[in-house]
């Protein structure tokens, strides 16, 4: 007996066609629409079309993850309903994927999916991509291990995979871990399990969080800015193992005062943060002034995890529990 698989349609270079008036691509696409040039899928899934949006990745908000979330959530709690896949443009893939791992939890699977090329270019990659999704989705590999994100026949989990590249059709790489997997002749082929997740049980969000990037010689002004204009939280993309310039130290101490939590990423694309080094900036220093250390996460993760810890507490040390311990 076939599986049941709802496809749900958010958008994206997966859905854009080339406007001979602008002379460049924009989302036209609908899902049934973009169904049709999936040949043959119809023997592997029984397939439920959900036209969620029709936007481009920078477009994303996260509201409309958290409303996406919600709408998986009804989905999941149907019988009929085996698994999940997700279009999204691959620009915001990695962030949307990573909200659903941290605020969903089910044992089925789910798959964000998308392309690189839109159905306007040579070598569309938005079918062979789809299908690629529903075969990993339909597998009973699949199951419990969390949202995945499938492109170009590789299959990565969305708490490591990010965007790589701006052309490459194998763009999303989980570059510390390497791929889960791969999807060969229709088959889902595992070769590493996941060895940790997380979820944050909250159906709130705090959107008002921003990120900051580190460069050399930056001082303060960023960082007060988004604290006097309204802002929760902060992420701040440090050098390194987690250091900033001593200039941005003002930064710092003006967040501890107003209680507002700053978590501490890396700009490099692999490696965890660590109080290491004990100089002016460091991260030691910044440990000891209260910033809370991001672990492994690429600033923009970093973010749609505090967006979610802020929605479940304001408490900076049970922030610090979510990102240091685990805690869920």
């Amino acid at each position: 007996m076939k599986k049941k698989v709802a496809i749900i349609f958010t958008g994206g270079t997966i859905s854009m066609t080339v406007d001979p008036r602008l002379g460049a691509a924009i989302p036209t696409l609908s899902g049934e629409q973009i169904m049709s040039m999936v040949t043959n899928i119809d023997k592997l899934a029984d397939i439920e079309i959900i036209n969620f949006d029709e936007i481009p990745g920078p477009h994303m908000t996260p509201e409309k993850m958290l409303d996406l979330k919600k709408l998986i959530d009804t989905l999941i709690l149907r019988d009929d309903i085996d698994g999940i896949v997700i279009t999204h443009g691959t620009d915001s893939l990695e962030e949307t994927a990573f909200f659903l791992e941290l605020s969903l939890y089910t044992d089925k699977p789910i798959v964000v999916t998308g392309a690189m090329r839109s159905s306007s270019e040579l070598g569309y990659d938005g079918p062979s991509n789809l299908a690629a999704a529903v075969c990993t989705v339909i597998s009973d590999k699949a199951k419990c291990k969390g949202v995945l994100v499938v492109l170009n026949n590789e299959v990565n989990a969305a708490s490591e995979v990010t965007k790589t590249d701006t052309l490459r059709l194998n763009t999303f790489k989980s570059v510390s871990y390497g791929p889960l997997g791969i999807v060969d002749n229709d088959e889902l082929i595992l070769h590493r399990d996941i060895l940790s997740r997380q979820h944050i049980h909250t159906n709130k969000i705090e959107p008002n969080v921003d990120l900051i990037k580190t460069g050399v010689g930056m001082d303060s002004k960023f960082i007060k800015f988004s604290i006097d204009s309204g802002a929760k939280g902060i992420v701040i993309e440090a050098m390194g193992r987690g250091n900033i310039p001593p200039k941005m130290l003002d930064g710092i101490k003006y967040a501890k005062e107003k209680n507002i939590p700053i978590v501490i990423a890396s700009r490099c694309h692999s490696g965890r943060v660590l109080d290491t080094y004990g100089y002016e900036g460091a991260g030691r220093n910044l440990v000891e002034l209260g910033c809370i250390l991001g672990n492994d996460l690429p600033g923009q993760k970093a973010r749609i995890k505090l967006m979610l810890a802020l929605g479940k507490t304001n408490n900076i040390e049970e922030i610090r529990s979510i990102f240091e311990d685990g805690v869920y």
